[in-house]
């Protein structure tokens, strides 16, 4: 047996050790042994990370999002005419991301970052992963600065805070994004960073959501993410990443921003297409097991950092469709627990004329009072005890005719703040003109007014108090605070007003 010499080891190893960055670049590139319906799988790429970018030699992009023992599975970014059999594909050892910046605030995007405004390119040189670890619990602070949609029935009732996740959900066409768009249009002007992720939706209507916020001045502090229906399934599914990453770019500079993502439904059935192509097992209707955790790690990233990471926040709105009010089903029960609270809105309160259709007995929010104005809280008071009792003696004394004074009384207050709870579109309420509104109805200021007439007499009271009583107006905005004094002010004006009426 001949031995080898320890300078034979050492010329041995060197050569190894030169030879170890020629080794791996032979195994950067691989080529298409299968592709159809958006998903493409590689032979030859043994180093590919899950998430990675890789490039096809058209120029076309996709990301690994299936490693097996001799295969990896790719979605593709666009279409895949021009992919085949052979076709060669490089790594680039990077993650999805997507560009972010300042100057895409008022621009409308694609999924990958890129302008679809026709407004001309966007340029950036920061870049932020799609997929991020949520911040830890050191990280965070509490909830406890609201988020005013300027819809009275959620602000009086559900109020949201900054960093909270609150749930929009109901049947199609019951009102869903009118309230995401109303919360959007009450940021003007308090400093919030707005951020509306279509997913699945229309061209038509992503253009009308556009418009509606143009024309109230919006679009200055808002961005608009979009991938439409007839955009491929990858695109669908990482636009809500691709709208948090922007997210987190705002929220780790301290500001304050708001994302709706509409509708998660659409991106859990994008997931689902994938899933199935890429030839994961199916679980209940349909979808992977790993469904849950596609929301979850989306839903959890929304949070409010502490004050040494610069106290900034994203408060997420994520939307869900629920198919004859069933909440029972498989997605909305996912995001219901993954989320801090829901406002359901009802089908036959829609058509009954209740606009927003908020379900004052499903609906909740988790935080509470502890992220509503202290003005808000007090003059909120027991309206939705109230109006409990006013829904459940409705049903009580619909078949009766005989009524005492008392009752009477009830239903009809209830009937009040019924009326007053419906809000026009585009309308939101200030804090001010909310505890205005709130304080004379709890006060039963309103109870002789014609129910038909409620609507009219509170938007003329709240510019009657707007030209005439400024002081409490601004006192009210200012401090956020209501004090018994403020409040029998409020209550003497508002009789003022009634009898001049």
């Amino acid at each position: 047996m001949s031995s080898i010499n320890s300078e034979d080891i050492i010329s041995i190893l060197k050569e190894e050790i030169s030879n170890y960055d020629n080794v791996g670049k032979k195994e950067e590139t691989g080529a298409v042994v299968s592709v159809g319906d958006g998903i493409a799988t590689i032979y030859g790429m043994d180093h590919a990370m899950y998430g990675e970018i890789v490039v096809f030699e058209n120029g076309l992009k996709g990301m690994v999002q299936d490693i097996s023992h001799d295969s990896i599975g790719v979605i593709l970014f666009g279409s895949d005419r021009e992919i085949m059999e052979g076709t060669k594909v490089t790594r680039t050892h990077k993650k999805a991301g997507i560009s972010v910046g300042d100057a895409y605030v008022g621009r409308v995007i694609n999924a990958l970052g890129a302008p679809i405004d026709g407004k001309g390119d966007i340029t950036s040189d920061e870049y932020r992963p799609i997929e991020q670890p949520a911040p830890g619990i050191v990280d965070r602070q509490s909830v406890c600065e609201p988020m005013e949609t300027g819809i009275l029935s959620i602000d009086a009732m559900f109020p949201i805070g900054r960093g909270q996740r609150e749930l929009i959900i109901g049947d199609r066409q019951t009102g869903k994004t009118s309230i995401a768009m109303d919360t959007i249009l009450n940021q003007k002007g308090k400093g919030v960073i707005c951020i509306y992720v279509a997913i699945g939706q229309k061209a038509s209507t992503v253009a009308k959501v556009v418009g509606t916020l143009e024309a109230n001045d919006a679009m200055d502090y808002s961005i608009v993410v979009s991938s439409t229906a007839s955009e491929c399934a990858p695109l669908q599914y990482i636009a809500p990443y691709s709208g948090t990453a922007m997210a987190e770019y705002f929220m780790h500079q301290g500001k304050d921003v708001l994302i709706v993502y509409d509708d998660l439904s659409k991106h859990a059935v994008a997931y689902r297409a994938l899933s199935l192509l890429l030839g994961r097992s199916p679980g209940r209707e349909a979808y992977p097991g790993d469904v849950f955790y596609l929301h979850s790690r989306l839903l959890e990233r929304s949070s409010r950092l502490s004050d040494t990471l610069g106290g900034g926040s994203i408060t997420a709105l994520p939307i869900i469709e629920t198919q004859d009010g069933d909440v029972s089903a498989y997605i909305p029960t996912n995001v219901i627990s993954i989320t801090d609270g829901q406002i359901f809105l009802e089908s036959d309160l829609f058509f009954s004329g209740m606009r927003p259709a908020v379900n004052v007995g499903l609906s909740v929010s988790r935080v509470g009072g502890a992220a509503q104005a202290k003005a808000m809280k007090k003059a909120s008071g027991s309206v939705r005890i109230d109006l409990a009792q006013y829904r459940e003696m409705e049903i009580f004394t619909q078949f009766s005719s005989d009524l005492d004074a008392n009752t009477k009384e009830q239903l009809k207050y209830g009937g009040v703040l019924m009326e007053l709870l419906k809000q026009p579109l585009c309308r939101p309420l200030s804090l001010s003109e909310k505890v205005i509104t709130l304080v004379a109805a709890t006060h039963k200021v309103m109870l002789e007014v014609p129910v038909p007439e409620v609507k009219k007499f509170q938007m003329d009271m709240l510019e009657h108090f707007a030209v005439n009583h400024g002081d409490m107006v601004k006192e009210l905005e200012e401090t956020r605070v209501l004090t018994d004094e403020m409040t029998d002010k409020i209550v003497a004006a508002a009789e003022e007003f009634k009898k001049s009426r």
